[in-house]
């Protein structure tokens, strides 16, 4: 609409709020914020919020998109319950890893790869995300023995770790350029369509608004993803901001304690977001950034990028030292209860580095890693190669055992508290072990 037209709606809106019997004026606005809650800025004028504006059925973008206003704090997600275990990525898990190879309880069929990492609800369901483009719920008992719950289908395939809110929301990524809400019992709550790529593109213009990278979610409920840029979306399925990179974020981005958010970008750079949406640094490094990022307890956040090395850098942005492995570093860092940080290196190694940036130790496989290592609460690392194996490894650097799959584990087993093991990868199937 040009501005010539804007007279006239303002004359409307004077008109729809006189016949209400609201006789307030309106007030001239820029932005959003420049109204009182809910009351949101609509072409140079504050406008009552319309309600009910999360994303309709066909994935349009909402109304009230870019909303910064506060909105009622919500409570984020059970532990455990998504990428990396927490908001900050840490890699924990649930429960403990066996001293010996665990025994198969029982697989299921998803009917296609799995790249994301399942995840296991506060009520025991495991939620994984399938290429055949479906979302899965999995009754995870053990005398259930992997009764498909329900199935949602998306749009396309999925690369996306789900992430479970504290009200049993399930949120999770697609191809398609949409992030899912679904309700525990498989019905779809919204969607909502991130970014305006041709679907029928070819390319990496054409996959730079995959919804990949996530979902996390924030302590106040606020759900993080990328996509062509770095989107925070509030629990009703309206976007409250983006910041838009130069190319595809496939990361997972990881929320600091202050609200911080980091998220790594194809375009070589690793940004920090404040939580209001601005960028407040980027750290370039030699190559992609698809690795997710993970904080440490002191705030140093640590990733990986396709120029073969770890990077530790200060909430401040400041590089502090990096470590050069073999090949591309593709999956996030897991950090231990004494700080070591664990990553997977394509060189096919497992790294435990130091707070110091030294190497501590590594164990080599017989292939790439590509996953992200998760640890258990007993401090035993689990770690997926492309050798067909899940890996077992203490913290001393000790081989303690290993498990043969049909194909390559590119994704974090989850753990539940009695030890039950779940891992899925190339195979298309979700194996229960314990």
């Amino acid at each position: 609409m040009s501005l010539r037209g804007l007279p006239t709606v303002r004359a409307l809106i004077l008109a729809v709020a006189a016949c209400s019997g609201t006789q307030r004026a309106p007030d001239p606005c820029g932005k959003d914020t420049d109204c009182r809650d809910p009351r949101v800025c609509e072409r140079g004028t504050c406008v009552e919020r319309i309600a009910g504006s999360a994303a309709p059925a066909d994935g349009a973008p909402a109304a009230g998109s870019g909303d910064l206003a506060p909105k009622a704090a919500v409570a984020g997600s059970p532990p455990f319950a998504m990428f990396g275990g927490d908001a900050r990525h840490t890699g924990r898990r649930g429960g403990p890893a066996p001293a010996k190879a665990p025994k198969e309880l029982w697989k299921v069929a998803l009917g296609g790869p799995v790249a994301g990492s399942p995840t296991l609800g506060p009520d025991g369901t495991v939620y994984v995300a399938s290429h055949d483009g479906h979302l899965y719920a999995v009754d995870g008992a053990p005398e259930g023995k992997g009764a498909v719950k329900w199935k949602l289908k998306m749009g396309d395939r999925s690369w996306s770790t789900p992430a479970v809110a504290q009200d049993g929301t399930i949120y999770v990524g697609s191809d398609d350029d949409h992030l899912y809400a679904v309700k525990a019992d498989g019905a779809l709550k919204w969607k909502l369509r991130l970014g305006n790529c041709d679907p029928n593109g070819f390319g990496p213009e054409s996959s730079r608004c995959d919804v990949d990278g996530g979902p996390t979610i924030g302590p106040d409920g606020t759900i993080y993803v990328g996509g062509d840029g770095i989107h925070a979306v509030w629990p009703d399925g309206t976007l409250r901001w983006k910041l838009a990179t130069a190319e595809h974020v496939a990361s997972a981005p990881a929320i600091a304690p202050d609200g911080t958010v980091y998220a790594g970008s194809q375009d070589d750079a690793l940004y920090a977001v404040g939580p209001d949406g601005k960028k407040l640094w980027e750290v370039r490094t030699g190559n992609d950034v698809d690795a997710s990022p993970a904080i440490g307890a002191d705030g140093t956040i640590y990733v990986g990028s396709d120029d073969k090395a770890l990077y530790a850098i200060s909430p401040a942005g400041k590089v502090l030292w990096k470590t050069v492995t073999g090949d591309p570093i593709r999956g996030g860092a897991a950090i231990g209860a004494d700080g070591t940080i664990y990553v997977g290196s394509l060189d096919g190694s497992l790294y435990a580095i130091g707070t110091n940036g030294a190497v501590k130790w590594k164990v080599a496989t017989a292939d790439k890693i590509a996953a992200t290592p998760g640890i258990a609460t007993n401090h035993t690392i689990l770690v997926g190669s492309e050798d067909e194996h899940l890996y077992a490894v203490g913290p001393d650097g000790t081989l303690l055992w290993l498990l043969a799959f049909s194909a390559d584990v590119d994704s974090t087993p989850a753990i539940a508290r009695d030890g039950t093991i779940y891992v899925a990868g190339d195979d298309g199937q979700l194996h229960a072990l314990r």
